[in-house]
């Protein structure tokens, strides 16, 4: 009755990704994955960067050092924030994916609108055609 068209078959397919991504990011299923894609979103956001070189001076050699102390100062939040977790009392990182979540409701209720149009759409279509050839 309806034609399988490729971009009946994307609709489909970005629908059930934009729905699985959705259950991972709001942590249905396990509350695990919340912790997991907060981890992503701020190893995403620290990957991107730039570098250069200079050459050394001593205010760029004390510079280099306040970084690898600053360095060394995150590594011990990072270890000291792992701790937290298996102990279950870091509870901060619900609210930065409440934001992901609602932005990923909305486009899959977009894409299910537009599934749901397309076929309505499909439909009135072939019964238009059914019925100019019936007369």
């Amino acid at each position: 009755m309806f034609n399988s068209s490729t971009y009946h078959s994307f609709l489909r397919v970005s629908s059930l990704v934009c729905a699985l991504v959705l259950v991972f990011e709001s942590g249905l299923v396990n509350e695990a994955t919340i912790k997991v894609s907060t981890g992503t979103h701020e190893y995403l956001a620290n990957a991107i960067g730039a570098s250069a070189s200079v050459e050394p001076t001593e205010l760029n050699q004390i510079t280099a050092a306040l970084t690898e102390q600053r360095v060394q100062l995150n590594e011990r939040e990072s270890a000291l924030r792992e701790r937290e977790i298996e102990v279950n009392l870091a509870q901060s990182g619900q609210t930065n994916n409440d934001n992901a979540t609602y932005i990923l409701s909305s486009i899959l209720f977009v894409l299910l609108v537009l599934i749901l149009l397309n076929y309505t759409l499909d439909y009135l279509r072939i019964r238009e055609s059914k019925n100019s050839l019936a007369v």
